[in-house]
C-alpha cells in the first residue's frame, strides 16, 4: 500500500463518517437538532474515530469499525453536552455553549438523546462485549468528572488525583476506541493489550497536552482566553506543580479563580522561572514515547505509523 492509497482510504472513512453521523443524530425536534449541528457535526479534530478507523485498519480490518467510531464520538460529545453545564462554560469549539443558548434541560436531554443513539449502534454490532465496555468507559468518565468538581470544591489537590482524573475523562474513553477495534476484530490477546494499552497512554498524553496549553497556549490559537481551568478552580499538572512551589502566592491566586488583571500571566511567569513548563513537556514525552513502545507489538504497517505520528504530535500540538 503506497502513501498516497493510505491518505486517501483514511480521508475516504472520515468524509464518511461524518456522513453517517448526520444520519445518525438527526431528529426532527429543532432544539436538538440545532444543538447537534452545533457541536456534534461542526467538525473538530475527530481524534477518537480516528483512533477507530487506524486500528482497525492495523488489524488488517475490522468490520463494524463505523459503529464503533459513531459510538465513541457520541459518547464524547454527550459528555462535553454535560461538562459544559457543570463547568458554566462560555463557548465550545468556538461557538457559545449549547446550555447558554437554549438552557440547562435541553442540552442535558439532547445529551442523553446522543447516547441513546449510541446505544442503538451497540445493538447493531451484537457484541455484548462491546457494550460493557462503554459502559465501564462511561462509569470511569462519569466519576472522574465529579472527582474533578469534588476536588475544586474541597481543595484535594493531588498528582494521585490527577492522574485519576485524566485516566477517567480522557484516557478511558481513547483506550475504548483502540481496544473496541481489537474486540471487533477478534484480535489476539496480546495486540488487544498492545492497543489497550496505546490508547490509554495516549489519551493521558492528550489530556496532559490539553491541561498545559490551557494555561501556556495563545488565545488566538486555542480560540478562547488561556487560564480557564484556574478560573474553575480546577487544578492541573503544571499548575498542581507550581502549587507545590509557590503555595501561598499561587494558592491565593486559585482562591480567588484568577479575578485578579495579571493572575493569569503571573502564573504563566511562575511556570517559565520554575522549570514546571518544561517539566511537564517531558511528563507528556514519557506517555508518548510509552504509547508508541506498545505499538511494536504490532504487525508493521502504515496504519501503526500513524498511530504514531498521531501520538508524537502531542509533542508540537498547540491547540
Amino acid at each position: 500500500m503506497s502513501i498516497k492509497d493510505f491518505t486517501f482510504d483514511l480521508d475516504t472513512q472520515l468524509q464518511a463518517f461524518e456522513d453517517r453521523l448526520r444520519e445518525v443524530v438527526r431528529s426532527e425536534v429543532m432544539f436538538i437538532q440545532l444543538i447537534e449541528e452545533d457541536l456534534v457535526t461542526a467538525g473538530g479534530k475527530r481524534v477518537r474515530p480516528r483512533l477507530v478507523f487506524l486500528a482497525s485498519q492495523a488489524l488488517g480490518g475490522v468490520p463494524g469499525a463505523m459503529e464503533l467510531a459513531l459510538a465513541v464520538e457520541l459518547l464524547h460529545s454527550a459528555s462535553l453536552l454535560h461538562d459544559d453545564l457543570i463547568d458554566d462554560a462560555e463557548t465550545r469549539r468556538g461557538k457559545e455553549a449549547a446550555f447558554r443558548k437554549y438552557g440547562n434541560a435541553v442540552s442535558v436531554l439532547s445529551g442523553d438523546y446522543l447516547l441513546s443513539r449510541l446505544m442503538a449502534l451497540l445493538a447493531q454490532t451484537g457484541r455484548m462485549e462491546l457494550v460493557a465496555m462503554f459502559a465501564e468507559a462511561a462509569r470511569e468518565l462519569s466519576e472522574a468528572e465529579v472527582l474533578q468538581f469534588q476536588a475544586a470544591a474541597l481543595g484535594e489537590h493531588s498528582l494521585e488525583n490527577y492522574e485519576r482524573i485524566i485516566d477517567g475523562k480522557t484516557a478511558s474513553v481513547m483506550r475504548l476506541a483502540c481496544e473496541g477495534a481489537a474486540v471487533l476484530g477478534e484480535a489476539p490477546p496480546r495486540e488487544r493489550e498492545a492497543l489497550a494499552r496505546f490508547g490509554q497512554l495516549y489519551g493521558q498524553a492528550f489530556q496532559m497536552r490539553d491541561d498545559y496549553l490551557d494555561l501556556m497556549g495563545h488565545p488566538e490559537v486555542l480560540g478562547k482566553p488561556a487560564g480557564g481551568d484556574v478560573r474553575e478552580g480546577k487544578v492541573t499538572r503544571i499548575t498542581l506543580r507550581l502549587l507545590e512551589a509557590y503555595p501561598d502566592e499561587v494558592g491565593a491566586i486559585f482562591k480567588r479563580r484568577a479575578s485578579q488583571a495579571g493572575d493569569i500571566a503571573r502564573l504563566q511567569e511562575l511556570a517559565v522561572v520554575s522549570g514546571a513548563h518544561v517539566e511537564i513537556t517531558q511528563a507528556i514525552q514519557e506517555r508518548v514515547e510509552a504509547a508508541i513502545a506498545a505499538l511494536k507489538t504490532l504487525p508493521p504497517s502504515p496504519y501503526r505509523e500513524a498511530l504514531a505520528t498521531l501520538a508524537r504530535r502531542e509533542l508540537v500540538r498547540l491547540s
